[in-house]
């Protein structure tokens, strides 16, 4: 500091300390304050450049810090240094331009517009801020203010290539555009998309483009498609509730009633009163809750409960057919599972014919043939399925099966003997081989044949309830496994199973009846 010179702060200090002025008399008042003033202004003088300097300083920091950030790909952190510098010194446009870089490197093209908007105005000349806007405004499908862009740096500089070349671009996307609305407009959908994929190539954030595009896809059936284009349209496009609303429906349509109910939940966000939207919120909400339940209710397997529950979401929405196919698929699922065999098989039948490609409905439908013993029905669905889906494991497992049971059919069936279904429980199972072991007991008959014939059947009732209220052995027996056949038994065919049994089937002392067999 300069001999002579004072701080600010201490120069304040003298006046706060009552270092005098000139002296008070006729308009003393405003010789003060004028002397106060120019005090003031002297002081400033004296700190004015050091000031200048370190705030150029900082703001050069902060420039320096972002340009490594930003190359080092550290976006967020440079994009703060460079609005630290935009706030230090609002009208450098070096500065504006700098931070409208990061925020395309972010993908922030909205955000970076302003900014370059903000250069020019502080700049008019600036060409590199021209071109930058100009190709943005390009992207966006925005010709006629790319142009003025373009031809604004042609008139200072007429041989800049990029300029010359992003100028025709415009000229050509605007010559497609109209192209692609007659074709549109004739109905000519093929036409269109193929224009328009020339057109979403230069400016692929245009929404008109993928708008008109969505719909060539509507009108040729391929909803998924149209999904693609619609989706990009609501960041395109602010408020663009319509773009949500019609994202719903066609979620809707396709039976994604999950995503169907997050797109009209945005729409609702934009605006919770739009009438659209919460009319058609409501009727995804209900629909929804019912086949959560449903999904609910099966994962717990609470099978009657599910079954009712996906009837309730058929009469929600009768008019999309994709609900009704769904519901019955799982229904089928649901009758097979809890083992009603027949009215699983007319629903997965059903179902069958809606969906005919479902290896699941095939699968299901195949379990229930089983559980009906119509093996052959089944292992055709599972080959049915197979050829659908070769690398299923389940599907592999559940053929193998059925091909036992058919085989073990032919020979000795427990339930048969029985005479019971394969979903009867232990209480049947029992009730079944009391009743029996006591019409075949061999001390009913008399003669000796009838006595051997009695024996042999009695050993079956016998063998069948030892399988079947053992549940291991039940499990292996409905996997198509004879647990008894000595071929299926440890060491192969030369171990023989042994089974010493005192056969009293009532618990009681009316019958006792001691024999061994191999």
């Amino acid at each position: 500091m300069e001999s002579g010179q004072l701080p600010v702060w201490r120069g304040l200090g003298l006046l706060g300390r009552g270092v005098e002025g000139p002296a008070l008399g006729p308009g003393g008042c405003e010789r003060r304050l004028l002397w106060v003033a120019s005090l003031l202004c002297v002081l400033l003088d004296l700190q004015l450049p050091g000031l200048l300097a370190a705030g150029q300083a900082e703001i050069e920091n902060h420039l320096e810090m972002g340009r490594k950030l930003l190359a080092a790909g550290q976006l967020a952190e440079a994009l703060s240094h460079y609005h630290s510098a935009v706030e230090s010194d609002p009208k450098n446009y070096l500065t504006y331009y700098k931070r409208a870089t990061v925020y395309l490197a972010m993908g922030k093209f909205k955000s970076a517009l302003p900014d370059l908007s903000k250069a020019i105005e502080l700049k008019p000349d600036f060409l590199a801020a021209r071109l930058q806007r100009g190709n943005i405004l390009l992207k966006q499908g925005s010709t006629q203010e790319a142009k003025q862009d373009f031809e604004a740096v042609l008139q200072s500089n007429p041989d800049n290539t990029e300029a010359q070349s992003q100028l025709a671009r415009v000229n050509e996307l605007e010559f497609s555009m109209q192209e692609a609305r007659t074709a549109f407009q004739r109905k000519n959908y093929l036409g269109a998309i193929s224009i328009l994929d020339q057109a979403i190539e230069v400016s692929p954030w245009d929404p008109e483009a993928k708008e008109m595009r969505s719909e060539c896809h509507l009108f040729l059936g391929n909803y998924n498609k149209a999904i693609l284009d619609l989706k990009p349209t609501t960041k395109l496009r602010n408020d663009n509730r319509g773009a949500f609303l019609k994202l719903s429906k066609l979620y809707y349509a396709l039976g994604e009633h999950e995503e169907s109910l997050n797109q009209v939940r945005e729409c609702l966000k934009l605006d919770q009163d739009d009438k659209d939207c919460f009319s058609h919120y409501k009727q995804v909400k209900k629909l929804s809750k019912q086949l959560e339940a449903a999904e609910e209710h099966v994962k717990a397997q609470r099978y009657e409960e599910a079954i009712e529950k996906y009837k309730a979401a058929v009469k929600t929405e009768p008019n999309v057919a994709i609900y009704t196919t769904k519901a019955k698929g799982h229904i089928c699922h649901c009758l097979s599972k809890s083992k009603q065999p027949h009215e699983a098989i007319d629903v997965c039948t059903e179902a069958h014919h809606l969906d005919p490609r479902n290896v699941f409905i095939l699968r299901d439908r195949a379990e229930a043939y089983i559980l009906n013993e119509e093996f052959e029905k089944a292992i055709e669905d599972y080959q049915e399925a197979k050829e659908f889906d070769a690398e299923n494991e389940e599907l592999k497992e559940g053929l193998e099966r059925a091909q036992k049971l058919l085989k073990q059919s032919k020979k000795r069936d427990y339930y048969k003997i029985l005479g019971i279904r394969r979903n009867a429980n232990k209480q049947e199972i029992i009730k079944a081989y009391r009743k029996l072991a006591q019409q075949w007991h061999p001390d009913n008959f008399q003669s000796e044949d009838e006595k051997k014939a009695a024996e042999k059947k009695f050993i079956d009732i016998a063998a069948a309830k030892e399988v079947l209220t053992d549940s291991e052995m039940r499990q292996k027996f409905d996997s198509g496994e004879d647990p008894l056949d000595p071929e299926n038994q440890q060491g192969g065919a030369g171990h023989q199973h042994h089974w010493p049994f005192e056969f009293n089937p009532f618990g009681s002392g009316n019958f006792h009846f001691k024999f061994h067999f191999n």
